[in-house]
């Protein structure tokens, strides 16, 4: 299965011309799966909800429309984050299409620093979408310091991380080599590049989006400033095999009631 990530900058309220740009670098992608940042779309830096309403879209409007246009077109699944509004509340969204039509939403669970004032916590709970023979668990950016959130997908059967974020702490690329090892699974961060700057916010974005496998390898790394496209073969099939030792089962092993706080 050849997966890849798509690392660049989007544009704060450039709506038309973040679709155009990917778009262009998805074209003949040759892919089974390509994962997009968090709010690839839109922008992220946000002041207002009035800013935020004109770049939102529902789980059935234009921008799943897009992204289900490029799924097709290039025959490839997509995961992409974008932002979504649902009656009056905004949801830091990330979506799933492939080419058959079949479309998953998964709305970010843990929020981070400012979104807080402007995005309703995820409500969906953790999402895992197969397409092939692969099934793929669903994360957006901050999720990642919760190592439940990467346990919760793999023992509903993730094979794949499918990690949409943009990163602005050093460390979390490091983080999901231990999520790839404690879980025996693969995990693509893709994460965009750029700075942003909206009122008294201004944020600077870390790229370097990698694949890792359930080894904890990194397969593929971007460096920190290039809109590329980077793709791998993996086996989705070898996250599958949970023993550590020959007596040892990473989930089976577990000892849930002293887990319990």
């Amino acid at each position: 299965m050849r997966v890849g990530f798509l690392q660049f900058y989007p544009e704060l309220f450039h709506e038309k011309q973040n679709l155009d740009k990917i778009s262009l670098l998805l074209q003949n992608c040759n892919t089974d799966l390509v994962v997009l940042p968090e709010l690839c779309t839109s922008g992220y830096s946000f002041e207002s909800k009035e800013e935020m309403d004109q770049l939102s879209s529902t789980g059935n409007g234009r921008i799943p429309d897009f992204f289900n246009d490029i799924s097709v077109r290039e025959q490839t699944a997509l995961v992409a984050g974008f932002l979504e509004k649902d009656e009056e509340l905004f949801f830091n969204s990330q979506i799933f299409v492939d080419p058959f039509g079949n479309q998953t939403i998964y709305r970010k669970t843990h929020l981070f620093l400012n979104e807080k004032d402007f995005f309703a916590p995820g409500n969906t709970g953790f999402k895992v979408a197969k397409y092939k023979n692969a099934f793929l668990g669903l994360m957006v950016c901050f999720d990642w310091i919760f190592p439940e959130s990467a346990r919760t997908l793999s023992v509903m059967g993730a094979d794949i991380l499918c990690h949409s974020a943009n990163l602005v702490m050093p460390f979390c690329q490091k983080a999901m080599i231990t999520r790839s090892i404690e879980n025996h699974v693969y995990a693509i961060t893709s994460n965009r590049i750029g700075s942003e700057k909206n009122g008294d916010q201004a944020l600077t974005f870390t790229g370097m989006s990698q694949i890792t496998d359930p080894q904890g390898n990194i397969l593929i790394q971007a460096n920190g400033t290039e809109e590329v496209l980077m793709k791998v073969d993996i086996d989705p099939e070898i996250a599958r095999y949970k023993m550590i030792t020959e007596k040892n089962h990473l989930f089976n092993d577990r000892r849930k009631e002293f887990y319990d706080l």
